[in-house]
């Protein structure tokens, strides 16, 4: 396999492989970033971003293809104009012996987005988008309830989704850990442009007396 390209500066740290094990440095999570915010981005505007060369971001993006580590490509949807208004989370007790059906009879929902096995009280956590409140009702009560592998679930509706990233990154966490910058100190005396100098009662009393 052949080696990716490094940084057009060497300061990025040692390049991966093309194929599994890929190792992710600075640039590669930099591409991330940027793809996190445009996934149809090109190419020049993306090797702009990231301040490396054309040739440079086009292996790298390449790479993370090959790698595994970008698995596909999506859109992102307003399910409320879609017609999904009303989300909700429905927490499922699975019959331990039954994982298999569980499993066979969920992927047979379409309204099903997503399904996690989880620790806790309850085993598996669904999420589902729907029209309204009556077909959460009629999922819970008359598809989920008749499944053997069912023990028993809890709903919660969503009322409000507050945020929701397409993913994150090692990076981010770096990034909210820097102090913030300070502004510069200003000498005594100056005054910036655009700016208001107060002067102080005692300073500028003996000025006013002299008067």
């Amino acid at each position: 396999m052949s080696e990716i390209s490094r940084n057009d500066g060497g300061a990025a740290g040692a390049p991966g492989r093309i194929g599994i094990g890929l190792e992710l440095d600075a640039v590669h999570m930099k591409i991330l970033e940027v793809l996190r915010e445009n996934g149809r981005i090109s190419v020049s505007a993306l090797a702009e971003r990231v301040g490396i060369s054309r040739a440079n971001a086009y292996t790298r993006f390449e790479a993370l293809r090959a790698d595994g580590a970008i698995k596909r490509f999506t859109a992102e949807i307003d399910h409320v104009r879609a017609g999904l208004g009303i989300t909700a989370l429905i927490f499922v007790t699975v019959r331990q012996q039954m994982w298999k059906q569980f499993r066979a009879e969920l992927a047979r929902m379409p309204e099903v987005e997503y399904c996690a096995i989880t620790t806790g009280q309850h085993d598996a956590m669904i999420q589902v988008r729907v029209s309204d409140v009556a077909a959460v009702h009629t999922m819970v009560t008359d598809r989920l309830a008749n499944i053997p592998a069912v023990k028993a679930t809890e709903t919660v509706f969503i009322l409000d989704e507050v945020l929701r990233r397409p993913y994150v990154l090692p990076s981010d966490r770096d990034k909210a850990a820097r102090p913030a910058r300070r502004p510069a100190q200003e000498a005594p005396g100056e005054v910036p442009l655009g700016k208001m100098r107060f002067v102080g009662a005692a300073e500028g009393r003996a000025a006013l007396q002299r008067d």
